[in-house]
């Protein structure tokens, strides 16, 4: 997160008006992107992968999303205010979802749990940089 910050502060168009709550948002997209394909992976080793095909399917849309966000997010630069807030809410939205379903095999799958508390931690993140940014 130090250097995503770095950079952004260094930005010529921000000058070091940072929105740290939106940065931390950014770091958390980029976590929950790499827990959710891990989570993915590690579902396609167990023995009942049949069981987990939904779990599979969300964790990669969910790492797609959280990407995409945390990618358009770091542009801020450019005024790009509504789509940074679009992009939230649908990763808000998938990170409830993957969450709740990874959430629904935690018992049995610690890679599980571990992806649906990443989900839970992005999602709120991402909600609290959409309010951050209606703020400004």
């Amino acid at each position: 997160m130090q250097h995503i910050h770095a950079m952004i502060s260094s930005h010529p168009d921000v000058q070091g008006k940072t929105n740290d709550t939106l940065i931390d948002c950014i770091a958390q997209c980029f976590a929950c992107a790499q827990t959710c394909v891990s989570c993915a992976d590690a579902c396609l080793a167990e023995e009942m992968v049949a069981d987990l095909r939904q779990c599979i399917r969300l964790n990669m849309d969910c790492a797609d999303i959280c990407l995409t966000t945390g990618k358009l997010a770091i542009r801020r630069a450019g005024g790009n205010e509504q789509s940074i807030l679009d992009m939230l809410q649908a990763c808000r939205n998938i990170c409830a979802s993957c969450g709740q379903e990874c959430a629904s095999h935690a018992e049995m799958h610690e890679h599980c749990r571990i992806c649906a508390e990443s989900c839970r931690s992005c999602a709120e993140a991402c909600e609290a940089a959409a309010a951050s940014i209606s703020r400004h």
